[in-house]
């Protein structure tokens, strides 16, 4: 049979979900910049710049900083994979589905995950860690997530990797959406593992994953007795790819117009400055919020723990929420996303996260989730939130 199968064109979106966000021209241009040999001279050069500017991003000074050839996924189980040893007791802190992950990566490397259960849609408790440790005083590691994705919860890095470093453990922290989108001072806060993902506040093409790790960190990856289970994550081999010299060792064909469209993010987060960016969330989300409010729905988190670029909104009773989002698609070409594990059918997740966070998506959102729900003659207030949002952007 002949096939017909012709190009693919996606339609416009607006994507203001929980990721991928959408992504500036400027990083879609770069992507179909010439392809060179992931070897080549220019491209070992633009892979150091690459390094400087994810420190920056990280505000690390650390020498093991790079971007995994695959998405945060990837960073995560890297981290895991080089740290965890068969026979490591590790306390992993769950408070939504990506502490969950966490605890799985713990197991499929041979180790033993000590659970810190918090409650979905709050951070993580350093009261809990600090006892749960003192309970576990054979512990080499603790991890935790940053920023939450499932529930929208920012945890307290700085806190919570200090009572990790009092009981001798080395922390791993998953900042997939926080980079570049909330405060984060690696170096600061003594932070020994962080993974991130491109998608989100990045705001460039899914498909990498942002590492750091610090001396402290590289130094127990190169006393490990057991190999590192995975050949493709073991940082022993890509360090020689990603490493200080000049001479690079082949380890894998790298995703190189990836990598430009990453490198182009990189450069605009500096031109706008990383604090400006967390600025612009926070000033975004609290448009949103006064909208959402005036509108008479509630955000799950509390006001001092919640992430600006990610916003939990609850479900008013008797709405079908999936009815919502799939109308807001349809009608608006408008993204958002649902609520995960527990927090399914209770939730709607509405990102703001990078490139789209900004005024007009702000107003698009509050514009046509309003309409969606008076239509369904769900119980809110009609009329009321676009002018409290204003009143945000007027000062």
């Amino acid at each position: 049979m002949p096939m017909t199968i012709q190009s693919f064109h996606p339609p416009v979106r607006t994507l203001m979900g929980p990721g991928p966000s959408d992504i500036n021209p400027r990083v879609l241009a770069a992507m179909s910049r010439p392809i060179i040999g992931h070897l080549d001279p220019a491209f070992v050069g633009m892979m150091d710049q690459m390094k400087d500017l994810l420190q920056y991003a990280f505000q690390t000074c650390n020498a093991l900083t790079l971007p995994v050839s695959a998405p945060g996924s990837a960073g995560m189980e890297t981290c895991f994979v080089n740290l965890v040893e068969p026979g490591d007791t590790v306390v992993v802190c769950i408070n939504g589905v990506f502490g969950m992950r966490m605890k799985e990566n713990v197991e499929r490397c041979g180790g033993t995950p000590v659970v810190v259960e918090c409650d979905w849609g709050r951070p993580v408790d350093p009261q809990q860690l600090e006892d749960t440790l003192k309970a576990h005083p054979e512990a080499r590691l603790v991890a935790f997530v940053h920023a939450e994705t499932s529930t929208g919860a920012c945890s307290d890095v700085k806190t919570l990797t200090q009572v990790a470093h009092a009981h001798d453990c080395l922390v791993i922290v998953d900042t997939v959406t926080g980079l570049g989108g909330c405060e984060l001072r690696v170096d600061d806060w003594g932070v020994d593992a962080i993974y991130s993902g491109t998608q989100k506040c990045l705001s460039c093409t899914p498909g990498l994953a942002p590492v750091s790790f610090s001396e402290a960190a590289v130094a127990r990856i190169k006393a490990r007795k057991h190999p590192v289970q995975s050949w493709f994550m073991d940082l022993n081999l890509v360090m020689g790819y990603w490493g200080p010299n000049a001479k690079r060792a082949y380890h894998h064909t790298a995703p190189i117009n990836a990598l430009y469209a990453l490198h182009e993010a990189l450069v605009l987060l500096q031109e706008e400055g990383l604090e400006n960016a967390w600025a612009r969330h926070r000033h975004h989300h609290e448009a949103l919020k006064a909208g959402l409010e005036a509108m008479g729905l509630n955000l799950l988190v509390d006001e001092a723990h919640r992430l600006p670029q990610l916003n939990a909104v609850k479900v008013p009773d008797g709405v079908d929420e999936a009815r919502v989002r799939g109308l807001l698609l349809e009608r608006y070409g408008l993204e958002i996303g649902a609520g995960l594990g527990p927090l399914a059918g209770k939730i709607w997740r509405i990102g703001l996260m990078g490139f789209g966070c900004n005024r007009k998506n702000v107003q698009l959102c509050l514009h046509a989730l309003e309409a969606v729900l008076l239509e369904m003659n769900a119980p809110i207030e009609g009329g009321h939130a676009l002018p409290a949002a204003s009143r945000i952007y007027a000062g």
